[in-house]
Formats: C-alpha cells, structure tokens, sequence
C-alpha cells in the first residue's frame, strides 16, 4: 500500500499522526471539538464558533446532500446472501492544482506527488495560463519538451527562475490523469491579467507601426512578472478616452485581438475534446463588471487589467459553446465572492451564455488571517462561510471551489496543527453545502507558490513529506466519507443500502461459490 494511503492508527475523535519524518519529536493530535483541545491550540473562542451543535448540523446535511440510498438489482442475487460493499470514488471533486508536475527535483518527490492524483485526489486541475503556453505566437506547448521533462527540472538549481516554473506542458499531465481514473479541469482560457496571463508577445503582435506610438503616448507602464504589476498602468489621457474613442484610435488591434482569443478557444477545444472535464472559461472578470465595463457593448473594454475586446466574457462563453461540446462543463471564476459576482453571472445567464459552473477562490494566504481564525475573530466562520455559498448559488448552478489556500501561520508543531484544524473544518462545513460539486486546494507543495503567495500553505513539505493538513483531508476523504460496508438480501435479486454518492464495487458468492462483481454508480 502507498504510504500516502496507509494511516496506521484513528479513533472517533482525534487523528492520531505520527510525524517524526518532519521533525516533530511526538504525536501530533488534530483536535476535533473544543474538548479534545487540551493543548489549546485554538482559542475557547474559535470552538464557540465550530461548536458541537455546529458540528451535529453540518453531520446532518453532508448525510442529506452527499449520502442516498441505493436500490440495486442483479439477477444472482440470492436472499441471504452478503454482499460486500466498497466505494471505489466520489461524485464530489476533490481536486489540487497540479502545477509542479515533475518539477520537485528528484524522482522520489515527484513520484509522492503525481501519486497524489488517483490516491487523495480524484480531479486536478492543469495549467493553461497563455503566457507560457504559447511562449511564441502560433506555437502552442500540448506536448512534452526537453525542459518539461523530470530530467531537466532535477538538474535545476534555482527552478522558479525559469519561465515555465508551475507551468508544464500540458499533455503528460492529461494522459497521467486519464490513465488513473482523474478527471482533468483547465485553467483558464481567458483572463485579462497581463503579468501571469497574456504572452509577451501580444502587443507587438495586434499593432502596427502607427499604433504603437499611439500606445506608447498612453502607456504608462506595462504589468511583467518583474514588477509585479497586474494591470498596465495608463496616462491621464488614456483615461480620458472612451473605449470607443480607443477602438477608433487602435482599429487594427481591436480587430486581431478578438481573432486572437476566438484563435486560442478554438484550438484548446478541437484538440482535447471531451479529454478535459471542464474549463475555467473566464477567470476573474467581475471586477471589470463592478464597473460598469460591459454595460455599453463597446469594440474595446477599458479592464482594470488593460485593454480587453469589448464585451470579452459572453464573447469567450459564446465562443466556447460553440466548440466544446456539452459534455465539458464551461465554468466562470473569481476570486469575488459578493453579491455583484453573483449578479454578473445572473445577466450573463439572462444574455444567453452557457455558464456550467460557478467557480470561487477562497486564499487565506496571509499567515497572520490563519492565527486570528484560530483566536475566534470573527473571519471564515461557519455563518459567513454559509452566507458566501447561498449568495453564490443564487444563479441556480454548481458551486466549484476552485482554488483554496490555507496557510500554516508558523511552522512549529502549534502552527502545522492549527493549518490542519481549520482545513478540516471548513472542508467539512463545504462538503455539506448543497450546491457544492468539488473543491480544489491550490498550492500542495510548501514553497511552490507563485510570487507574493505564501511558502507555507502547502500540505507537503517542499521535500514532500506530509503535513498534518494532509492526513486531515486524507482522513475525511477516504474514511469519513468512505461507504464501506455489508448487506444482506432480504429480497431475490435487490440489495439495499445508504452511502456516500459515487462509484462502488459490490461482491459476493452466487448460490454455486462463484464470485460475483459489479460496478455501480450512486447519484
């Protein structure tokens, strides 16, 4: 058995984690009430919060929404026969970001972390940000190159210098997922943000000789991953122009850059298919909504990012629809969770888009937001938590937490376990939301982030030993939320039983002592 699978020792209310590997001298114990905290990791306050009653509401409605009861019919189904009962996955993804693929520096960490995906994780999510996919126009990165390769990433020594750093070739991280029963999620399409997004070469790509000096008057300052910028800073006359007054001034780039992004859906989708499960369609648009950007149907939007095609969203869903087909579930995403995201995809929806999935961000990247949590501020509690998931469901779709980040407020044994406790709970409270599908952890590795993001959200060590957080979710998701169990028929030909939605094999002896197998899915 995997090590990442083989937990050697649980009871009712504590994990019990051995943890020597990463230096911690005893037992860790990941307290599941305020009465088992009897180190006081957190605060009387912070149990206030997460309380027994709290604890006893979120049991009932994971058992109402993810948990129903299956009526199965076989005709060697004997009366008294057992049937033995085993949950293979879930209906609910329970995804990672899989950025650093082969990318960790030695074959044993990389083979712990691709192990992750078909073990802890049954989605994963796979980079698709334009920049470094297509480093030169008309050259896309699907396949595996020579610097993709676990060869090249060992012998780096100064890895997140390189350009591609959390950014493989997509290809080999696709067909690994579809060989272990993964499904695949791509991130994103479309996505105003000049520093992590659009390719280096796009401006001189859309303007000619003219414009260029019209852009060069108007730019102030373009947003590149050394000045860590995400939008391009604009003169004072730049501001002054309505976007139509710029679509005037720029013909020719508004023209080619909407031939660029119909270009870019349009390949992605013709050359996986079905392969990828669903897409980040377009990421991070409701700021551009907040104001007022889209209310005009101008040639050009004015994005806080820079300048963007007119009416870029419904214009990237449009396009999609159109080329994906209704087997891949196209998502919209943000890191917004107020009401104006909410109303975004309201109109959108009213316009006609085809919107699957509605995707929200949840980063506690600061370490400090992690320790008040843990003192009982007020911050992610169950309240506002359950305030953020009915106000994101009022568009009447899916809920896909996209990307979650949760950071160890100090690296002792006091900070890991804090980490750990309050993953736990608020996966737990988000397994019970209704209108949640699947949720995402975004950096697995310590100190594999993007610039300006923590070193210490991980669930590994950046030598790729477990954290506690690790074997939290490992705990819930395989044991806790794992249908194991027995029947008896009561009935020729019908076994009855209640379990977690998902995939399950069911076994037993027909009445000559063969072995019988079927595969059934719980809905």
């Amino acid at each position: 058995m995997s090590r990442l699978t083989d937990i050697s020792h649980r009871s009712q209310s504590l994990l019990v984690l051995f943890m020597l590997s990463i230096g911690l001298s005893a037992k860790v114990i990941i307290p599941h009430h305020q009465q088992d905290d009897t180190a006081g990791i957190m605060s009387p306050a912070y149990w206030n919060f997460w309380n027994d009653d709290e604890q006893a509401r979120i049991d009932r409605d994971i058992q109402r929404y993810r948990q129903a009861e299956a009526v199965i019919f076989h005709e060697n189904l004997e009366v008294g026969t057992t049937v033995e009962i085993e949950q293979l996955d879930h209906a609910f993804y329970f995804g990672a970001s899989m950025f650093n693929y082969n990318q960790l520096g030695t074959p044993s960490c990389n083979q712990r972390y691709r192990e992750l995906w078909g073990t802890l994780f049954n989605s994963a999510t796979v980079p698709f940000y334009w920049k470094t996919f297509e480093m030169q126009p008309g050259r896309p990165r699907f396949r595996e190159e020579y610097w993709d390769t676990e060869q090249y990433w060992n012998t780096q020594e100064s890895p997140k210098l390189q350009p591609h750093w959390r950014r493989p070739a997509p290809d080999p991280m696709v067909d690994y997922c579809l060989s272990r029963g993964v499904r695949v999620h791509g991130h994103p399409l479309i996505w105003g943000n000049r520093k992590w997004h659009h390719p280096d070469w796009i401006e001189t790509f859309v303007l000619d000789s003219t414009e260029r000096k019209v852009m060069n008057e108007l730019l102030i300052e373009e947003a590149t991953l050394s000045n860590y910028k995400d939008g391009d800073v604009f003169s004072e006359a730049y501001h002054q122009l309505t976007p139509r007054q710029l679509a005037e001034r720029l013909p020719n780039m508004t023209e080619r850059i909407n031939r660029l992004f119909r270009e870019r859906i349009a390949c992605i989708a013709n050359y996986y298919g079905d392969r990828i499960s669903s897409w980040d369609v377009v990421n991070e648009s409701s700021a551009d909504y907040a104001r007022g950007y889209f209310k005009s149907q101008e040639p050009l939007t004015k994005s806080v990012y820079g300048i963007m095609p007119g009416d870029y969203v419904f214009a990237a869903f449009d396009e999609a629809a159109q080329h994906f087909s209704k087997n891949v579930k196209l998502n919209i995403n943000d890191y917004d969770t107020n009401q104006t995201y909410a109303d975004w995809v309201k109109e959108l929806l009213k316009r006609g888009a085809r919107i699957d999935v509605v995707g929200s961000q949840m980063h506690l990247f600061n370490p400090k937001q992690c320790s008040d949590i843990a003192e009982g501020k007020e911050l992610m509690t169950p309240t506002h938590v359950r305030a953020v998931m009915e106000r994101l469901s009022t568009p009447g779709l899916p809920l896909h937490l996209s990307e979650i980040t949760i950071t160890s407020p100090s690296q002792d044994e006091r900070g890991l376990i804090t980490q750990a406790i309050i993953a736990r709970n608020l996966y737990r409270l988000w397994f019970s939301q209704p209108a949640m599908e699947g949720i995402t952890w975004w950096n697995v590795v310590d100190d594999c982030g993007a610039p300006g993001e923590p070193s210490f959200s991980g669930l590994f060590t950046r030598d790729m030993q477990p954290k506690p957080a690790y074997y939290a979710l490992e705990e819930l998701i395989h044991h806790e939320w794992m249908t194991r169990t027995q029947a008896r028929v009561q009935q020729k030909g019908k076994i009855c039983f209640r379990g977690f939605k998902g995939k399950y094999r069911l076994t037993w002896k027909d009445k000559k002592g063969k072995r019988q197998e079927m595969i059934y899915t719980l809905k």
